[in-house]
């Protein structure tokens, strides 16, 4: 599992060199004073002013900085050494306290002897989990009695479907079901930058949508909703169409499989 992980761990600072100077993350936009936060978690997570957030996942902090811009206390968490470095300069590039941890999410209650309101993640988190039933501990472990956890990801579904750059329609390929071992993918163009190329191979689990909800519910936490949505981040299959609300869709308006979803969970006010 180790090797998987630190295989990992390689591509993703690489990924953080090349995502930090992309049109895609846009952070020249986001000095001046941009947020990075879409509308689904804008509108989800609500008002977070005076709450104490922790994102997992955080990659180089972007997303956790937009948080404290909207008045939470903020603390970030990857595996990537190079993102955490680059989250912690751009903290103090625009002069926004936040802290930020380098951790392994399954290592980090060893790590951080802390508690918060809101557990936090988003896009392109779950493929990189081994074990969910050991992440939905890590987040009721740290959620305060009535906090809550927000997910925003990539609907599982999309996962079965080849996304080569020359394919043209839908087409099945892949297991919906989780196995142990994971997919390994070589090297590739990045998500955020099609005209780079990363060397460093990745190895990615699948998770079901039930797989999610029952780690979570597994974890003692109570399940408040589960939305999916017609759009994505970022253009999964070539043919999705850039809209003008900045989210990718499938042209001509067809809405055949969802591609994002969203759960909120809350930690009950006692274990019982």
């Amino acid at each position: 599992m180790n090797t998987y992980i630190e295989a990992n761990r390689e591509r993703w600072n690489r990924l953080a060199e090349v995502n930090v100077k992309s049109r895609y993350y846009d952070v020249e936009g986001f000095r001046e004073g941009e947020s990075s936060l879409k509308s689904i978690e804008l509108d989800e997570v609500g008002d977070v002013h005076g709450k104490r957030l922790l994102h997992l996942q955080c990659h180089f902090g972007m997303d956790t900085l937009s948080w404290r811009r909207l008045g939470a206390e903020v603390t970030g968490v990857d595996f990537s050494p190079a993102a955490i470095r680059l989250a912690r300069e751009l903290s103090r590039d625009v002069g926004l306290d936040a802290r930020f941890i380098e951790s392994d999410i399954y290592d980090l209650p060893a790590v951080l002897d802390d508690q918060f309101d809101i557990v936090f993640a988003s896009y392109g988190v779950l493929c990189w989990l081994p074990d969910l039933p050991a992440w939905a501990g890590v987040i009721a472990h740290f959620l305060k009695p009535g906090g809550v956890f927000h997910l925003i990801d990539g609907h599982p579904i999309n996962n079965v479907f080849e996304n080569e750059r020359d394919t043209a329609e839908l087409r099945a390929r892949y297991s919906y079901f989780h196995e142990p071992k994971p997919m390994k993918w070589e090297g590739s163009e990045p998500y955020a930058d099609r005209h780079e190329k990363v060397e460093e191979a990745s190895f990615q689990w699948t998770h079901s949508l039930g797989d999610v909800v029952n780690a979570l519910i597994q974890a003692g936490l109570m399940l408040e909703h589960l939305n999916e949505f017609p759009c994505c981040v970022y253009d999964h299959f070539p043919f999705l169409e850039l809209s003008p609300d900045g989210w990718y869709r499938f042209k001509d308006g067809v809405q055949s499989i969802p591609l994002t979803f969203s759960i909120k969970a809350c930690r009950l006010s006692s274990r019982g």
